[in-house]
């Protein structure tokens, strides 16, 4: 079953202690591309998150969007430069004793000096942040897959839609052809009778004439190629597999065989057909360009 290209999925629960959000949204892309928002502190969930869900999305331009509530993130701690404070030591006893005293550096005095003491968020647990987000995000991926599929089957009913339709024209196209052969042999046989009055009808020049002109407009090989088109779409659309690009190609190649049948047509109501052809073969590119 094909999936679209568009989709929305949004989860949020309380795991280990932390409440996670995760959003995923993507529209269309000849690609896969992925980008993540996450906390400032958490950028190595990026990439984990980017093979997580690549596993699973194969075309599209994917956004994800990672909300952490955890009591832990405000965790702190509280360095001591130890080179430094016994630096600081040094420089004070030497002072003391310059100036003939006995005071000592204490760990007060200490603390007050710069750079003695450094304070930083203690660094977060990647395991167990992960585990969190990756159970919250296979959520929204469900959901999102879920958007994705049901999006699928309606292009699918649509362009199965154009399909069926387009066949009922060249069927239409394959039934005129002839006609017009046999219209232009009338034709060409009045205007004979009337250039010539009296004169019989050179027969041979007719048929041959016919001849000329019925390969000149058969449009055989085209509407052949061109059943065999639609049948193939049809396959690619039952496909258990991204099939985006495969169709994008094929439907290039319906539209060729439009292209040249409507160059061949030497009659307005085949040429009119081949317009409508095309606008319908239009249209299923346009759905096409949002299948994965």
């Amino acid at each position: 079953m094909i999936n679209s290209m568009t989709g929305f999925g949004r989860a949020q629960q309380t795991v280990l202690g932390m409440t996670v959000t995760v959003e995923l949204k993507s529209v269309n892309h000849r690609y896969f591309e992925f980008s993540a928002r996450v906390p400032r502190n958490y950028g190595f969930l990026e990439e984990k998150l980017k093979s997580f869900f690549a596993s699973s999305i194969s075309r599209g331009k994917a956004e994800c969007y990672v909300s952490i509530e955890d009591p832990e993130d405000d965790t702190v701690e509280v360095a001591v430069n130890t080179a430094l404070a016994r630096g600081y030591i040094d420089a004070v006893n030497a002072l003391a004793a310059l100036a003939g005293t006995n005071e000592q550096a204490t760990a007060a005095m200490l603390s007050r000096f710069p750079d003695v003491l450094s304070v930083h968020k203690a660094e977060p647990d990647e395991a167990r942040v992960w585990e969190a987000v990756q159970s919250t995000a296979a959520l929204a991926l469900a959901q999102f897959l879920s958007m994705r599929k049901t999006e699928g089957e309606k292009l699918r009913d649509d362009i199965l839609s154009r399909a069926a339709c387009i066949e009922e024209l060249v069927g239409f196209v394959e039934s005129r052809s002839p006609k017009t052969v046999r219209e232009y042999n009338e034709k060409l046989r009045r205007r004979m009778e009337e250039l010539l009055h009296d004169a019989n009808v050179d027969e041979q020049r007719l048929l041959t004439e016919a001849a000329i002109f019925a390969d000149k407009v058969a449009v055989d090989e085209e509407t052949v190629r061109l059943r065999s088109h639609l049948s193939q779409l049809r396959r690619f659309l039952d496909a258990d597999e991204p099939i985006g690009r495969k169709l994008d190609f094929l439907v290039q190649e319906i539209n060729r065989e439009a292209n040249t049948i409507g160059s061949k047509a030497q009659d307005v109501e085949i040429a009119k057909t081949v317009i409508d052809i095309k606008a319908q073969v239009e249209k299923i590119r346009e759905q096409v360009q949002n299948i994965e």
